[in-house]
């Protein structure tokens, strides 16, 4: 089983340039009206629709609106990842940090109002 999000949005463009130019994701598919992107590592894919598209059934014609949505993208350098996200001068929502669980990250926000954590797991405290 495999999984992939997918987002209903009118921001196509702008979400294929920031997911390229920030995060290193790749096009595997796109059209007028779908982008399909990978990951750098070719393992996950995520999807963004136009809404309101004629070929689409009316379950895929509701805009997401920007509210109650996050992904989380592992990485194995976080702080690697935070200065060059920094040096574009990506808005920087959640500051890089260390929780207790067991995770350093930091979480940014793409075109569509979707957070993304940046992770990288360690080890919790106390273990």
């Amino acid at each position: 089983m495999r999984l992939n999000a997918g987002i209903l949005t009118r921001k196509l463009s702008e979400t294929k340039s920031f997911y390229k130019e920030n995060l290193g994701f790749k096009i595997k598919f796109e059209n007028e009206f779908y982008l399909l992107l990978e990951t750098p590592n070719k393992k996950d894919t995520l999807s963004f629709l136009l809404p309101n598209h004629p070929t689409q059934h009316p379950f895929f014609h509701k805009p997401f609106l920007g509210e109650g949505m996050y992904l989380t993208i592992e990485v194995d350098n976080v702080y690697k990842l935070y200065k060059e996200i920094e040096n574009k001068g990506v808005e920087i929502k959640v500051d890089i940090r260390n929780e207790p669980w067991g995770e350093r990250h930091f979480a940014i926000t793409d075109p569509n109002g979707i957070g993304i954590d940046i992770v990288n797991y360690t080890q919790p405290l106390g273990s």
